[in-house]
């Protein structure tokens, strides 16, 4: 007898800022039970699928009954009695029922949590491991991007760039990997408590330090790695996400950087001055806004041959704005968020569609996440290669990793180990 999806019901919960989400169960005609919350982020691109909120007074508008009662009722009654081994017709179907352009009816957290749940439960009823379903035979370990120092929005730092990542380019497994970064990280925390600065972490569990600038932020996170024993760049590598959008002045076309007024052109002589007094940094995310293509397009050409430069708001996981941007030379790496998009199935296309035309992916977080670990299972699945989802505090963050370490504990001698740049 074919299993089909017999019932689909969702509930509000809670993220880790404290604010509403949307979370699914997918339960089969086997009994097989897939669940899914999703994520939420601050600094999101104007171009995401929408996240419904209920707006009005209860939990300062946050609430997302709306989208729960989207799924209990309008996609339930589309998706029972389906297979649920289908996952690109059950996202379609959601899609098409939707009939918005940005998911903005039913919501695109109310139709992800729907897409990952259902994805769950039939690698549940297939009795494999998630990352094994959504995958294949050829699966891989990615590199890790840890963020140990918040910046932007995700902090009251007063330090404009949002992220300070690290990541372990010298590492003989995932495990030795997390272990490098969790001495750094303990170590940084020693130095900035040494000197007098907050301990204290944002939303992605990194340090958020007043340190003043984004270099007093890089010389200090030189600092932590050689403390730590490890060489910055040979061992540790920098990566910065500056998300750009978040201080790029749309009226003036100017960004309001560090205390200055900065032009693009200004901008770009700044990150090529940076990269070359700071070797150690390997990657830079959103150094541009995602309404100055201009400006990202000429960081591409100047800079591209030498460094990973991702983009995220200017491309949120949309294939169709992807490939506007692939056509027009802007990036060379993309990085992906189910949640901007809004299924499983469309942040595939994405993937394939950036190792279709030579650009790098990374999976991310949210700044406000939750303790499901679908995207580890993911990043594996899709030999993605890189992965940011915070740092070593928080167990939302942590979680993710551990998962890592579970994953790679179930395929020892069998995964690859991604490492950067691919090999």
């Amino acid at each position: 007898m074919s299993v089909v999806i017999e019932n689909v019901k969702a509930r509000e919960v809670f993220d880790s800022r404290g604010n509403p989400t949307v979370e699914v169960d997918v339960i089969l005609s086997d009994a097989t039970l897939g669940r899914a919350q999703v994520p939420s982020g601050a600094s999101t691109g104007d171009r995401e699928a929408v996240e419904l909120r209920d707006g009005g007074d209860r939990l300062q508008g946050k609430g997302v009954l709306k989208a729960v009662n989207n799924v209990n009722t309008e996609i339930k009654d589309a998706l029972v009695g389906l297979s649920p081994f289908d996952q690109e017709k059950i996202d379609h179907i959601m899609i098409d029922l939707d009939g918005t352009a940005n998911k903005g009816r039913l919501g695109a957290n109310a139709i992800l949590g729907v897409s990952m749940a259902v994805s769950r439960a039939a690698a549940a009823s297939k009795k494999e491991p998630l990352y094994r379903y959504l995958g294949s035979v050829d699966l891989e370990l990615p590199q890790p991007f840890f963020n140990v120092i918040n910046g932007g929005v995700h902090a009251d730092s007063g330090i404009d760039v949002q992220e300070f990542l690290i990541t372990p380019v010298k590492r003989a497994s995932f495990r030795d990997g997390v272990e490098k970064i969790a001495n750094i990280y303990h170590t940084l925390k020693g130095i900035l408590a040494k000197k007098g600065l907050e301990t204290a972490v944002g939303d992605e569990g990194g340090f958020a330090p007043k340190l003043g600038s984004t270099e007093a932020a890089i010389e200090t996170l030189y600092e932590a790695i050689k403390a730590a024993g490890y060489m910055p760049k040979e061992e540790i590598a920098i990566a910065l996400d500056p998300a750009s959008s978040e201080f790029y002045n749309e009226d003036t076309h100017k960004y309001n950087f560090e205390g200055k007024e900065m032009s693009s052109g200004e901008m770009l002589t700044y990150y090529q001055e940076l990269v070359a007094k700071y070797p150690a940094i390997i990657s830079i995310e959103d150094g541009f806004s995602e309404h100055d293509w201009d400006g990202f397009k000429k960081q591409t050409d100047t800079m591209g041959a030498n460094i990973q430069l991702v983009g995220d708001d200017i491309f949120v996981t949309n294939p169709t704005i992807f490939k506007e941007g692939i056509d027009k030379g802007v990036a060379n790496a993309i990085l992906i968020k189910l949640n901007q998009i809004g299924t499983v199935s469309e942040s595939i296309a994405a993937i394939k569609l950036a190792r279709q035309n030579g650009y790098n992916t990374m999976i991310s977080h949210r700044s406000g996440e939750t303790g499901d670990t679908y995207i580890a299972d993911f990043a594996v699945a899709m030999n993605a290669g890189q992965i940011k989802t915070g740092s070593m505090a928080r167990s939302e963050r942590v979680e993710k990793y551990n998962q890592f370490l579970r994953i790679e504990e179930e395929l020892e001698g069998y995964a690859k180990l991604a490492h950067f740049p691919r090999k």
